[in-house]
């Protein structure tokens, strides 16, 4: 197997957990941004990840080459969620409703920071994996280079 496939697919599966904790970061930094009452506001985000074609095995992936695997896994998109907003009764605050109810972003703050968590543990497992590569190619070239 070629080495650039193996530094591919960290690198890939670094870009979409570095998205995920930005996306998570950004939510929890407007989790308590009021959305105006003719619905305007901040509206959470999530990281879609594209999975291939089901029909492809790791293994036909990783022998067709980078090229053609990065044309079957297009990486992520980033999407609203659609999602009620959260109501909260204040009703002194500028923006509530006739009612005293003000709409927050519906961002669950405890779902947001496990996202963070986790997408950091698996951005730092795509850098030992590349980091292990790494290494044995070094040493292959080490080896083969020898006297």
């Amino acid at each position: 197997m070629d080495t650039k496939n193996t530094f591919s697919i960290s690198a890939m599966g670094m870009s979409i957990e570095r998205a995920r904790v930005d996306v998570a970061a950004l939510n929890l930094a407007n989790a308590n941004t009021v959305i105006s009452p003719d619905g305007q506001g901040f509206r959470p985000m999530r990281v879609v990840a594209h999975g291939s074609n089901p029909a492809f095995q790791f293994a036909e992936m990783m022998n067709q080459g980078v090229a053609q695997m990065n044309e079957a896994a297009s990486a992520f998109s980033i999407e609203p969620v659609d999602a009620a907003p959260r109501q909260v009764l204040e009703p002194g605050h500028p923006m509530a409703n006739a009612q005293g109810f003000v709409s927050y972003p519906a961002v669950d703050t405890a779902n947001e920071t496990v996202t963070m968590m986790s997408a950091m543990r698996a951005y730092e497992a795509n850098v030992a994996a590349m980091n292990a590569s790494r290494n044995m190619a070094l040493k292959a070239l080490e080896i083969g280079g020898g006297n």
